[in-house]
């Protein structure tokens, strides 16, 4: 089993996307996200899904709804640093991992 880091970026991004979502949607949708990404976590812990590369050396990439990628990189064989939480609908140019 693997262990999974969370960076500063990524808890300030996870808490943003949460925030937004229950300023502008519904505690239903925030709990929704809560979920997906405690899905990608269990996921990335157990090592049953490898996902795609994401252009940046050593960085893959997870879909987590069609509005958040989830940008991470492995530490060690058995360490995975999360570094974001991308709001697809914002500029990569301001992407900073």
């Amino acid at each position: 089993m693997r262990t999974v880091f969370w960076n500063y970026l990524a808890i300030r991004d996870y808490h943003e996307n949460i925030d937004y979502l229950l300023r502008k949607w519904s505690e239903k949708e925030a709990m929704t996200f809560i979920n997906e990404v405690e899905s990608v976590i269990y996921s990335l812990e157990q090592g049953n899904v490898k996902f795609k590369e994401s252009g940046y050396q050593e960085i893959k990439q997870c879909v987590v709804r069609k509005q958040i990628t989830l940008y991470y990189k492995h530490i060690e064989e058995d360490k995975i640093e999360l570094l974001r939480f991308w709001n697809n609908y914002q500029d990569n140019k301001n992407l900073k991992l």
